[in-house]
């Protein structure tokens, strides 16, 4: 089975005791810290992967992380149980899976908006507002400053872009004079 179907497959199951117990954001934010913590420190997951290490020895490593991080007992028994079943090697792809597996059921979207310039509060709720009416679906909005688009806004949905960049308006311009 491919790492995968085996990612799926796992986050499937955690996103039905996630409903089933009211926890589904909640989860998401637990996810989300073991995944900064393993991305922040390596050598975790290399301890976690290391066969000179015993099982015991990884598993209270893993109730130490979700004791720090002061995890859900589900998250926490999470956890373990991907150690147990030598998964953790496949946590990052889980968490990914879960994320939108976790979305699709709540009806959420996260869409990144990349501008030129900072933007205040209320520009940030306007667009959140105007996602959320012509989506229908309630918006986690990812503000990101890039200078190189010299004016305008990114919207990233999805796979989904609309560019309405300044840089954007202006390579355009460019193909076209060049054409002819």
């Amino acid at each position: 089975m491919s790492a995968n179907a085996i990612a799926r497959r796992y986050a499937k199951a955690l996103v039905q005791i996630a409903a089933e117990e009211s926890a589904v954001e909640k989860f998401h934010g637990e996810l989300a810290r073991i995944e900064k913590l393993f991305a922040d420190c390596p050598e975790l997951g290399s301890l976690l992967s290391n066969p000179a290490y015993g099982i015991e020895a990884k598993l209270e490593a893993l109730r130490e992380v979700a004791d720090k991080l002061q995890l859900s007992e589900t998250i926490r028994n999470f956890l373990l149980l991907l150690q147990e079943r030598n998964r953790v090697g496949c946590l990052a792809q889980i968490i990914s899976c879960y994320s939108v597996l976790a979305d699709e059921l709540s009806g959420v979207l996260r869409p990144v908006v990349t501008t030129a310039l900072p933007l205040d509060e209320g520009r940030v709720a306007e667009i959140k507002a105007a996602l959320e009416k012509s989506t229908g679906k309630k918006i986690i909005l990812q503000v990101e400053v890039e200078p190189s688009l010299i004016g305008g806004i990114v919207t990233r949905i999805g796979d989904k872009v609309l560019d309405g960049s300044v840089k954007t308006q202006l390579v355009r311009i460019e193909d076209i004079l060049q054409k002819g």
